[in-house]
């Protein structure tokens, strides 16, 4: 049978399973004796066995097989569910995500996890098993211990190489990298790190393959066999000075070959001894199980699976489409042809009708990336021995797909900083009359336009004075500009770069450290980030969004020869003014607009347009806004109002102050985009 064209189902449907008893497991430890939940786990479990021996992935079905085992226990009611040993079912869940990645990026799916096996079975023996905290693996980590537990499988070409050299006396050395979660570019860490080890000795081996370290299709962990004349500590410490490297794990390959048997003799051995148990998992519910797969059925008649690049080409195409459909509007304006105009006009409300349908189409729930949070949020609770409860609201909020694979670590960053720095311990919180159990919540919700994410916790709130403290021993403000800074102001702060009020900083976070890789990211996406917060009750984080990248309507406006286009999420509304109305304040020209003093830009002077005109008695102005500052934009005159598709300058130019794209008018003609959020930095 060709596996190939089930690949892509396998992995799918794989990450639905461990997704499903990721949420049932955290479901499972709140409600220990519901054996309804672990029935649901068992079935996940069962279901990912069957796949992965059919597709066959021997190690993924090996370790799947000892978690269902553990499972099949509770629900006979042999084991009483506790932390300790979720904590092991967690741990074997996170491997097989490991091991699914793996496949997903070209890999074989291989990993070591006999250390999670021997912990189940142990558990399935009637012993409590012993879990490290992060903190206490990450002890055990920097110890270096030198055995066989090697990443990478060695071909035959390969593993003559590691003999020949260790006959010659070369050390041979199998590293195992971390990048920092936060890491923003991996591909040049990658790099970097390849670099010092070739001057060191020769890379015979990496996991995942050059290619894809390249193209960063990995997560942050990568594999580096060495071939070297230096020993296991200089090794290290080289690699270690590479910025944004959290870990290095060394093992010291003595004997490949020995390892290989061996590890072809286990998984033989495994599968003999796999008990046949099939009869008895199937009998307690084949009357769930029948009603399960009819509802399946009729759900996967309704949906479709589409590969993602397929609807980015659809978009593409569509976004040309638009392009021409403005310059039929165009031509059919000029020739003032009657047919033509109502072809044209039917033509655009079926382009209209036909882009709702490819926008919905890239829309995904957020719910696909508020998922990871409630494991997430379990685990640093543990680790910091806090109580806290995550709530998620409106997770079926739907975003475009664009937004959603950028929007992940800012929220993860966000998350960390309430849990470290929000939240109180359980003590402290009973001294002030509150739970012990803190509350955080995320929530998503449409309005307009946008997508609005909020994250408010319930604990300490931020400390005014030690913001303002903390910017004016930095030298960021001086004490003058502090004492007229308004609360929200001053909350602000803590997104500038490097800005921190934590005491000690923590490996979870310091209050400010990332935020301002949040700030730039989500700024990136056309978005805002807003706080607010009251000291001793909490603090609420909130992002606007907009609801798509591709196509967006805009104000198009002339400035000399010239024409831009002003995006409508930014614009408040435009103005005629006089020459008279404009005032000075500071050194700079500003208008009194509804009371509020704003700043006037030139758009001429910003963007070097040539001046044909004279000076004006009246000014056209667009009053555009980001948070809550104001800019006029003088222009010299409205052209309207159009829907156009937003188009990158490309990679020679990344870095053009206050234009954030281009696009192609009916005309044929180029209209630069202008930043707004720039301009009124």
């Amino acid at each position: 049978m060709e596996m190939g064209q089930y690949l892509e189902i396998f992995i799918e449907e794989s990450k639905e399973h461990l997704q499903s008893c990721n949420e049932q497991l955290l479901l499972l430890e709140k409600n220990p004796h519901d054996l309804s939940i672990v029935n649901e786990i068992f079935r996940s479990a069962h279901t990912l066995k069957g796949m992965s021996a059919t597709m066959g992935f021997e190690d993924l079905a090996n370790l799947t097989h000892k978690m269902e085992n553990v499972l099949d226990a509770i629900r006979n009611e042999k084991i009483s569910v506790s932390p300790e040993i979720l904590d092991v079912v967690f741990l074997a869940v996170d491997d097989l995500e490991t091991m699914v990645e793996s496949i997903a990026s070209g890999g074989d799916g291989k990993k070591d996890v006999t250390e999670v096996i021997e912990k189940l079975h142990i558990i399935e023996t009637g012993e409590s098993p012993i879990v490290q905290s992060s903190a206490q693996q990450e002890i055990a980590a920097t110890a270096e211990v030198v055995k066989e537990d090697l990443k990478n499988s060695y071909d035959q070409y390969e593993q003559t190489i590691i003999k020949q050299s260790l006959e010659q006396g070369f050390n041979c050395l199998e590293l195992s990298i971390s990048l920092r979660s936060d890491c923003l570019l991996k591909a040049a860490r990658v790099f970097m790190t390849f670099e010092v080890l070739e001057k060191s000795g020769e890379i015979i081996n990496s996991t995942p393959s050059v290619d894809q370290l390249e193209a960063e299709q990995f997560d942050s962990e990568f594999t580096v066999t060495l071939i070297t004349q230096e020993s296991v500590e200089e090794i290290k410490k080289k690699v270690m000075k590479v910025s944004e490297i959290e870990n290095v794990q060394i093992v010291e390959i003595k004997d490949v070959e020995r390892f290989h048997d061996e590890t072809a003799q286990e998984t033989k051995e495994e599968q003999i001894n796999q008990p046949i148990k099939k009869e008895k998992e199937k009998t307690p519910q084949k009357k769930g199980e029948e009603k399960q797969s009819s509802t399946n059925s009729a759900n996967h008649n309704k949906t479709i699976r589409v590969n993602i690049e397929r609807l980015d080409i659809l978009m593409n195409l569509f976004e040309e489409l638009v392009i021409d459909r403005g310059r039929l509007e165009q031509i059919s304006k000029e020739l003032k042809h009657s047919e033509l105009d109502e072809t044209v006009e039917r033509m655009t409300r079926i382009s209209s009708d036909l882009q709702n349908i490819i926008l919905n189409m890239r829309m995904v729930p957020v719910e696909t990336v508020f998922n990871r949070f409630p494991r997430m949020v379990r685990q640093l609770a543990r680790d910091l021995n806090k109580k806290i409860n995550l709530e998620v609201i409106g997770a079926e909020t739907e975003l475009d797909r664009t937004v959603i694979d950028e929007i992940g670590d800012p929220l993860v960053h966000l998350l960390r900083n309430a849990i470290d720095h929000g939240i109180e311990m359980p003590e402290k919180r009973i001294q002030q009359g509150k739970p012990e159990e803190g509350t955080i919540k995320l929530k998503a919700y449409h309005s307009g336009n946008h997508v609005f994410i909020e994250i408010e916790d319930d604990g300490a709130g931020i400390n005014r004075e030690k913001v303002l403290n903390k910017a004016l021993s930095k030298g960021i403000l001086s004490e003058e500009e502090a004492a007229a800074l308004t609360d929200k102001q001053v909350f602000e702060l803590i997104l500038a770069s490097g800005f921190s009020t934590a005491e000690t900083i923590s490996d979870i976070s310091g209050r400010g450290v990332g935020l301002d890789v949040v700030k730039a990211t989500i700024e990136s996406l056309g978005g805002t980030i807003n706080i607010d917060s009251s000291e001793g009750e909490g603090s609420v984080f909130i992002i606007q969004l907009p609801l798509t990248l591709s196509i967006i309507s805009v104000m198009l406006v002339e400035v000399g020869d010239e024409k831009y286009a002003v995006p409508l999420s930014s614009i408040i509304e435009t103005a005629i003014i006089k020459q008279n109305d404009i005032l000075n304040a500071h050194n700079q020209k500003v208008i009194d607009f509804r009371g509020n003093i704003v700043p006037l830009v030139f758009l001429k002077d910003v963007f070097s347009v040539p001046n044909t005109s004279d000076e004006d008695e009246y000014h056209s102005v667009v009053i555009v806004r980001k948070g809550n500052k104001m800019a006029a934009l003088v222009v010299d005159s409205f052209i309207g109002q159009q829907e156009i598709v937003l188009k990158s300058l490309g990679n020679y130019l990344t870095n053009v102050f206050a234009i954030s794209g281009a696009t192609i008018l009916g005309d044929g003609q180029v209209a630069l985009i202008i930043d707004c959020n720039a301009l009124i930095k």
